[in-house]
């Protein structure tokens, strides 16, 4: 991975962003559109103080007669990170609320995201309900997506997990979902050109129909459509991010974690499943030249929880150890059941990206402006 920018590149004057991102641009002073958005679109609809704490609670009570009489008035999905794991420990121990908590085994759990789940759960004292996804379904999922030279490979575990968390509300009737997003650690958005939708169907079965080779017969999957419309304008399913309300610091929360229940901290944020750590940590670093830390970093610094000069060292080494990647290649390609040089191959391939292939990118982007204009969901500029 290069550890220096090349001349060429760009770099934001107030973050880390650059122009690995192709749309980002820059105002007199340097400033990347990153940092307005979060300055004009995230700050003045982002409420952390006592109004903020007031919506929460009237949520909270919302969830609670919701769930009335029920055994669980909240799904909430836990991957073993620490946003997730933080998200369980208020819903359960400030806001007393009732959830069913699941967790989407996809084949990849480390053994830290294994410790990480199991400790809170015994700490909370709760019942946890895993999805296993059919492995054979998985592997041939993943390998398509090799295949078809993308950088988005992490959609069939994404996937699974999106889907599998609206198949448990459905099934459960429950109508509020907790969901871990929050402005503090993730106002910066990832560009699209690495990041697509994870739910676009069209996208997702036109290369499984030109890569795969397995029916799909167990794999949940679940449209934008159903999800987005049919649950929650239907079935009344709710989404809540709690965390958006109320303050959260990245650093405290782990030191909480730590501190209740003897929760490990991760080398880097997604790297609860092996697979991510592998994908965000060295393929998309050296396959696409694209390293996610910048936008993890950037929201960092945008929120005042980390310097852009701690953010610039940091950068200097790559989030993969160099001494062990051999390893680590080794593993995952054995893991698919390819050879290295099968694994070798796809890394060295012409490189392709989601609009070569079908997509509903225009579907989704008219969908949030609707949404915005609806008043259902703030879109930044970059959304629209």
């Amino acid at each position: 991975m290069k550890n220096e920018k090349s001349e060429q590149q760009r770099i934001c004057s107030k973050c880390v962003m650059d122009t690995s991102d192709p749309i980002i641009s820059f105002d007199n002073n340097g400033v990347c559109d990153h940092c307005s958005d979060f300055e004009i679109h995230v700050k003045p609809n982002w409420h952390t103080d006592l109004s903020g704490r007031k919506q929460l609670m009237q949520i909270i009570e919302k969830i609670k007669k919701a769930g009335n009489k029920k055994e669980y008035d909240c799904l909430l999905g836990l991957s073993g990170g620490v946003d997730s794991s933080y998200m369980l420990h208020i819903a359960v121990k400030e806001f007393g609320l009732r959830p069913l908590v699941f967790h989407v085994d996809g084949g990849w759990n480390s053994e830290l995201a294994v410790h990480n789940i199991n400790v809170m759960i015994d700490g909370l004292k709760l019942d946890l309900f895993t999805e296993v996804i059919n492995w054979d379904e998985m592997k041939d999922f993943q390998l398509a997506f090799f295949k078809s030279g993308v950088p988005h490979i992490d959609i069939p575990q994404d996937h699974a997990f999106i889907a599998t968390l609206y198949h448990f509300a459905d099934k459960y009737k429950i109508k509020y979902i907790l969901n871990g997003g929050n402005f503090s650690t993730e106002c910066v958005q990832y560009p699209m050109k690495y990041y697509y939708y994870g739910t676009d169907m069209a996208q997702i079965n036109d290369i499984r129909l030109r890569f795969g080779t397995k029916k799909m017969e167990s794999y949940p999957f679940s449209s934008i459509f159903r999800h987005k419309i049919y649950l929650k304008y239907i079935k009344g399913v709710n989404v809540v991010k709690p965390l958006n309300y109320r303050p959260f610091v990245k650093k405290d929360a782990l030191e909480l974690l730590e501190r209740e229940y003897g929760w490990k901290p991760y080398q880097q944020k997604h790297f609860e499943s092996r697979f991510t750590r592998f994908y965000e940590s060295f393929w998309l670093p050296e396959r696409f030249d694209f390293d996610p830390r910048i936008v993890q970093f950037s929201s960092l610094i945008l929120t005042g929880q980390m310097t852009r000069e701690e953010a610039l060292e940091k950068m200097k080494s790559p989030a993969y150890n160099p001494g062990t990647i051999h390893e680590e290649f080794n593993f995952v390609a054995t893991k698919l059941g390819i050879s290295r040089e099968e694994l070798q191959g796809y890394f060295t391939m012409p490189k392709k990206y989601y609009w070569d292939y079908k997509n509903q990118q225009n579907i989704f982007r008219y969908g949030a402006k609707i949404m915005n204009v609806m008043g259902a969901e703030k879109v930044k500029k970059r959304d629209k």
